[in-house]
């Protein structure tokens, strides 16, 4: 009974910062990020088995995720929602590796998109992608310029850490690091806004 109760009340929380979220409301999904972000971690982790994957694979799974939350449906619950697109994330990376051994890190495919996009956007759902967009620049703008170009161009531009690495002409490892690094700040930056 007490189990019934907790679930409940984690759905009503998560549905309630859902809500704010797509609104364009920072701390409320920063919440969500929170409440989730190491056990989606250690999901991904035990599927991939590289740490540095894993927390690439966690901090996409956010990211498609907040940037399609008005797709997101109350009859079912926030973290199956959020898993689900982690998962399918996770497999297109792991059926990259097995087409190409050597395509580690170039970038993910969006086939999760037909499991939460509806193509045919309205002008509502445009102008919140679009707010969420500017939002998620927002926060990416608050990082020293070192950072934030690692950052747009691994999650903006979508490009590998090889391609970035010839790009910046920087060493694969500093690139890698540097990206490490600047998604840790990130998180900071998204945590720290939940008290505002």
């Amino acid at each position: 009974m007490v189990n019934d109760n907790s679930s409940k009340d984690s759905l009503t929380r998560d549905l309630a910062l859902v809500e704010k979220a797509v609104q364009g409301n920072q701390p409320a999904f920063a919440s969500l990020m929170s409440l989730y972000e190491d056990s989606l971690y250690h999901m991904l982790l035990k599927k991939v088995g590289d740490p540095v994957i894993a927390e690439d694979l966690t901090i996409e799974a956010f990211t498609k995720a907040f940037q399609n939350l008005s797709r997101f449906s109350p009859d079912y619950a926030f973290s199956t929602w959020l898993f689900k697109i982690a998962t399918n994330n996770c497999i297109d990376y792991l059926r990259k590796q097995k087409k190409d051994p050597c395509a580690r890190d170039k970038g993910q495919s969006n086939s999760t998109q037909p499991d939460i996009v509806d193509y045919a956007f309205g002008p509502e759902e445009n102008f919140i992608r679009e707010q969420r967009q500017r939002l998620l620049r927002e926060i990416v703008d608050k990082l020293n310029p070192r950072y934030r170009q690692l950052i747009l161009l691994r999650y903006f531009d979508e490009l590998s850490y090889e391609e970035i690495s010839v790009q910046l002409k920087l060493p694969l490892g500093t690139v890698k690091a540097g990206i490490f690094r600047a998604k840790d700040l990130l998180y900071h930056i998204l945590k720290n806004s939940r008290d505002i």
